[in-house]
């Protein structure tokens, strides 16, 4: 591992990573085209604004995959929350006609569930990227 990746506070020098899955409601297929170029760059500016940063995201039709560095200070259930939230409205308003057409009543585009997994320090972004869109199974969220 290279020392540079480590973030050094006044009295800790931490380095945490997470892989983080949310699915869309349904499974529908809804990350296709410009709902999925606009969802990365919504989740992109929702973590410049925040205390996290999304090194790695990779879509598929109906779940996001992202490697999440974050602080010891935010516990993963806050990025969560954040980010499901921030994209949900922010998503409704730039493509509003198409999921009212997809959900009906609902305001909703992710599942209530999501997955978590504290990563093991991978070195670079690329084996990630390479781990994700290989063989990293989606797991069943119960929805």
């Amino acid at each position: 591992m290279i020392q540079k990746e480590y973030i050094s506070k006044n009295h800790s020098k931490f380095l945490i990573k997470y892989h983080v899955i949310f699915v869309c409601k349904y499974r529908k297929k809804l990350l296709v085209g410009a709902v999925e170029y606009d969802m990365k760059q919504i989740m992109q500016h929702i973590s410049d604004l925040s205390d996290f940063d999304i090194e790695v995201m990779e879509t598929d039709k109906d779940h996001i995959h992202m490697m999440i560095r974050s602080e010891p200070k935010l516990s993963p259930l806050q990025i969560v929350r954040r980010l499901k939230q921030m994209s949900t409205t922010a998503i409704w308003k730039r493509h509003e006609n198409y999921l009212r057409h997809m959900f009906y009543r609902e305001n909703t585009f992710w599942t209530d569930g999501y997955f978590r997994s504290a990563l093991p320090i991978f070195s670079n972004a690329i084996s990630y990227k390479i781990c994700v869109t290989h063989w990293m199974p989606i797991p069943d969220l119960g929805e």
